[in-house]
């Protein structure tokens, strides 16, 4: 585990953290202590205190040390009520011997919270723990008392402690000024020195000497106090030299400034400058020196809100509005390509006139992140504050649309920027060829690639993508020969794209072949490209062929792989094999909710609800959940969306009354739901109620009740569209006359007059 340590610290963003901790899951050392520990303090460094908990609430039986961390971290995000209550939690359970490091935190918390009741009662555990000689823990008890204004309290801990380290005296000392007692702190100090048994050269009595005399505002003696230091040849620290600093900010003494700066740098006390950046900013914006101060900031290695808060007053402050808002813009854009979207969103309804980089910089963060209503609804505001806009601004939203599925919206996008004369752009081309692909428009999306001056591979691979998601195996080869006969060589995602065609097509000869000439153009297979080879050959009934795939891998299969030769024996019914690679199938680790639910409705589906509890179970133990499906649907320029079961629509009730009479309609007929075995415990009437309530059916009778007769339904599904879904959509197309484009998490049906363009093979 001790070889993970520096990949968590260059873990700078949530999505390289989610990549180490998925990682960690397929290596198994997620069952570690260490790897759980350091996971839930990295995901709290980060702010994400849900994934710091549920990392926590996964591990079987953590242990003092691991509560500990819990509950520092949430004094760490200010969560002192929470971090209090996970005390609770722990002492409730008595599962665990309580070590001395969890009541430091828990003191802190205590106070932070303001409860003195409960400090008191921590005081208490704390006694009957044995811990009432711990210097940490009594200083920590010291320190809550006087951050609660109970000096007489605090001095107490003091007088009854058997050794005062250089730590408590400074604590204590502390309590005194924080108090608004500076004399008395002083005065304290002075005892300090006096005491033999405490030696005066150390830095620590003297850091807080310089904070008393900083909070009285006698900042000249706390200069003379570091002087001190410096004639007695003591080492300060970094907090030191942040109490310096500022003494010489507030003096607006430059000249000592710089020399406090050199000696930091000669020193090498911090030379990313991430604890001392902020306070050498300030010295340098208090006394003028903006240069300076730039240079300070950007010379920090891990900018924090407060480095950006400080650079932005100084900003203001000068009279450079300017020069403010774009720094605002980048703090926008750093907390989005961070994931923390909602954060950013606070930090640009703040900004009162806002530029055009402001605005896209919201926009480009809602798109990329997945909030794509979010991200359209803001540039719908742009529009009606007739705010400029540029070739990114249409860009994120054309990106947005194709997400939902929004066509009518992307239409309107299209022929606005024509307007406003961005039409000859390959980028914005590309992505609207894309975005008309997955609104189901082929004809539109070939007609924009058909008209484009230049086209790269982006370009290519784009509309080939378009082509395979439609099941249309003769389009896309032909389109990736025009392709190679134009010059361009095929890449990674072309290959992949390609193969995905073949594999929706099953055109299984063509696939081998694309796959074999994949090293003629330098490329080498990667996972993707072996997943859909053995999909191609599962889907085709070549399972023998798929596993002989698997098994002489370069690399260990991962759940993409599995999961394929999995689906094709579902396809197939060949339970059989499932047997006999079950032990491969319950190995692998991987944070993929899609594997483990394929794998337990396997299960469900043969009746073994023994195996399907045991799958469900490994799901919990991993902190993973199923993912909700849900479905949209697009009318009147609109998008509605629905879940499983949803009733939270105006309409509900006309909604299952359609699809009640449609079901006694149909069942005469051909169509008989079939019901879904996932759900234990319930009767089959009720499950094939559950299976009528599927957002799919919600969406169609919903497209149905709400349109004219032969309006075609576009509608879009986050996840694979089941047998029963799909039966029920080519049955609706025949009684309604209807056309029904439906895009699922693999590809595209076209469901007109009873019959699916995917010809049943998906």
């Amino acid at each position: 585990m001790i070889l993970y340590m520096p990949l968590f610290r260059r873990c700078a963003t949530s999505t390289t953290l989610t990549q180490l901790h998925a990682h960690l899951f397929i290596t198994g050392l997620h069952r570690h202590p260490p790897a759980s520990t350091k996971l839930i303090e990295s995901y709290a460094q980060m702010g994400i205190f849900e994934s710091s908990k549920r990392v926590f609430d996964t591990f079987p039986k953590p242990d003092s040390f691991m509560w500990g961390v819990l509950i520092k971290c949430y004094v760490w995000g200010g969560f002192f009520e929470e971090a209090v209550s996970l005390y609770h939690e722990m002492v409730y359970q008595d599962q665990t011997q309580i070590s001395n490091f969890v009541f430091p935190s828990v003191l802190k918390a205590c106070s932070g919270f303001g409860d003195l009741g409960v400090g008191g009662k921590v005081h208490g555990r704390v006694i009957k723990c044995g811990f009432e000689s711990d210097a940490v823990v009594e200083t920590s008890l010291l320190c809550m008392y006087g951050e609660m204004g109970c000096l007489d309290d605090a001095c107490k801990v003091f007088d009854t402690m058997p050794i005062r380290d250089v730590v408590a005296w400074s604590s204590i000392v502390l309590n005194f000024v924080q108090n608004g007692q500076a004399s008395e702190g002083l005065d304290m100090f002075s005892q300090m020195i006096s005491e033999a048994n405490v030696p005066c050269w150390m830095t620590a009595p003297w850091t807080p000497m310089i904070s008393c005399y900083n909070q009285s505002g006698c900042f000249q003696e706390a200069l003379k106090v570091f002087a001190k230091m410096q004639e007695f040849k003591m080492e300060p620290n970094q907090v030191t030299m942040v109490r310096v600093l500022c003494a010489c900010a507030r003096l607006g003494r430059v000249k000592e400034g710089k020399s406090v700066h050199g000696f930091v740098i000669r020193r090498a006390m911090d030379p990313e400058l991430d604890f001392l950046g902020p306070a050498l900013m300030d010295l340098y914006a208090d006394t003028g020196n903006l240069r300076d101060c730039h240079k300070v900031f950007e010379t920090i290695e891990e900018k924090t809100i407060l480095s950006w808060n400080i650079l932005i007053s100084i900003s203001t402050r000068n009279g450079q509005p300017e020069e403010a808002l774009l720094l605002f813009n980048a703090l926008i854009d750093m907390y989005a390509k961070c994931g923390f979207v909602h954060s950013a969103n606070k930090i640009f309804e703040k900004i009162k006139e806002k530029s055009l980089v402001t605005w896209n910089s919201m926009i480009c963060g809602f798109s990329q992140n997945g909030y794509s209503v979010e991200a359209i609804t803001l540039f719908d505001q742009m529009y009606m504050n007739c705010v400029k806009m540029d070739r990114l601004t249409f860009l994120s939203v054309i990106q947005a649309c194709s997400h939902l599925g929004y066509l009518e919206k992307g239409k309107w996008v299209h022929h606005k920027l024509i307007t406003y004369g961005l039409r000859k752009d390959s980028y914005l081309d590309t992505a609207l060829t894309d975005m008309y692909s997955k609104c189901g428009e082929l004809q539109m999306a070939h007609g924009v690639f058909d008209c484009m001056s230049e086209r790269s591979i982006v370009s290519w691979s784009v509309m080939i993508a378009g082509y395979g998601m439609h099941g249309q195996i003769n389009a896309t080869i032909s389109l990736f020969n025009q392709m190679l006969g134009s010059g361009i060589k095929p890449n990674d995602i072309t290959f992949m794209h390609i193969l995905s065609a073949c594999s929706h097509a099953g055109a299984v000869e063509e696939g081998k072949l694309y796959f074999n000439s994949m090293s003629e153009f330098g490329v080498d297979p990667k996972h993707d490209h072996f997943a859909c080879m053995v999909d191609l050959l599962s889907r085709a009934g070549d399972l023998n062929g798929a596993y002989q795939i698997i098994t002489s891998l370069p690399f260990p299969a991962n759940s993409s792989i599995w999961g394929a030769l999995l689906n094709g024996c579902r396809i197939h019914k060949r339970m059989d094999i499932i047997k006999s690679i079950e032990k491969n199938l319950l190995d692998v680790d991987t944070a993929d909710t899609g594997y483990y639910t394929l794998l337990s409705n396997i299960y469900a589906e043969e009746g073994t609800w023994d195996k399907f509890g045991k799958v469900r179970s490994m799901m919990k133990s991993k902190g993973l959940r199923k993912v909700p499906g849900y479905s949209t649907i697009e009318i009147d320029k609109k998008i509605y969306r629905f879940g499983p079961g949803d009733t939270s629509h105006s309409q509900t009730k006309d909604i299952y009354r359609f699809l009640e009479n449609f079901r006694s309609l149909v069942h005469a007929q051909v169509y008989d739901s079939e019901p879904d075995n996932s759900i234990v415990g319930i009767s089959e009437f009720n499950k094939e109620n559950n299976v009528l309530s599927h957002s799919e059916k919600l969406a169609i009778a919903f497209g149905i009740i709400n349109t004219r007769p032969g309006t075609t339904l576009r509608i879009s599904k986050n996840l694979r569209v089941c047998r029963d879904c799909h039966s029920f959509a080519k049955i609706a197309s025949k009684i309604t006359g209807r056309e029904i484009i439906m895009r699922d998490l693999n590809r595209f049906h076209c469901f007109t007059n009873g019959s699916c363009s995917c010809k049943d093979y998906w």
